[in-house]
């Protein structure tokens, strides 16, 4: 992340800030919707015009790119922005001014089987010849992803949540597609917006869930179409999206190769009472 001191905004921690953090291909597009719902949910439908990266723009990728230092802070409260960094690129005023963090991790084969088909997207698009699912395992087994090694990654942001859970969500996906409107309700609380009787009788919760599966994002005409603005080139809105399922890995990974994986999140997280 490019993020250096006196960087208007994101440095000096202004509270009222919701970031939303994930290694990559795990989204949690639920925070924005709950964020800014009113009584009338004129808002939550108002969110599915937007292009799926022009909602909440992540950080190191979109706005601190190229030199550009966005002035933050002449947004309005409540600001939520996404992220991929890992908890130590922070400022550190982040955690210290009340900024809150909603973090989202995922099996690493499954994170691994999307980055491996992201990146195909854009070799294909420069007529380069397409990473292999070995090669791009080798490369991630050794730590080397767009956001550093996948387990020191969730590490720290497990860790920041074990100790300040107040400022620090810990969501799992694969929880998050077993139990969405739980996990709704969870978020809900973690940033001061818990939904009321008359929202819960109205459906609220459920509308959200609709509003932020992947079958619906999936189908809307902005995720179909357009391009999106990263730090080294454009990416089209339809590559944010593959299939969202749990376990697809089985569909490309040996079985050699997924103990692997398996092996590595086992020795890197002995001991942390995390288990993904």
């Amino acid at each position: 992340m490019v993020c250096r001191p006196g960087a208007n905004g994101l440095h000096n921690g202004r509270g009222r800030m919701l970031l939303g953090v994930s290694l990559g291909h795990c989204h949690c597009h639920n925070c924005e919707v709950r964020h800014n719902v009113d009584k009338s949910n004129a808002l939550l439908h108002g969110a599915q015009k937007r292009a799926p990266r022009r909602r909440n723009r992540i950080l190191e990728y979109q706005l601190y790119i190229r030199n550009r230092i966005p002035n933050l802070d002449g947004l309005p409260d409540p600001r939520l922005f996404a992220a991929h960094a890992p908890l130590v690129s922070l400022p550190r005023s982040v955690m210290r001014m009340g900024c809150k963090i909603v973090y989202v991790c995922r099996d690493p084969k499954d994170v691994l089987i999307s980055h491996w088909n992201f990146v195909n997207k854009f070799r294909a698009r420069d007529g380069l010849e397409a990473l292999s699912v070995e090669t791009a395992a080798d490369f991630f087994c050794d730590g080397v992803t767009l956001s550093g090694p996948y387990w020191d990654h969730v590490l720290g942001y497990w860790r920041a949540h074990q100790a300040h859970p107040q400022k620090v969500l810990f969501f799992r996906y694969e929880e998050m597609i077993g139990d969405p409107a739980a996990h709704v309700r969870k978020l809900a609380q973690f940033v001061g917006r818990p939904f009321c009787m008359e929202e819960e009788e109205a459906g609220a919760v459920e509308a959200i869930v609709r509003l932020c599966s992947f079958e619906h994002m999936t189908g809307l005409d902005v995720a179909k179409h357009g391009v999106t603005e990263l730090v080294v080139s454009m990416a089209e809105n339809s590559w944010f999206f593959r299939r969202g399922q749990v376990g697809d890995w089985g569909n490309y990974l040996s079985r050699e190769t997924a103990r692997r994986i398996d092996a590595i999140t086992e020795a890197r997280f002995k001991g942390s009472g995390l288990r993904v």
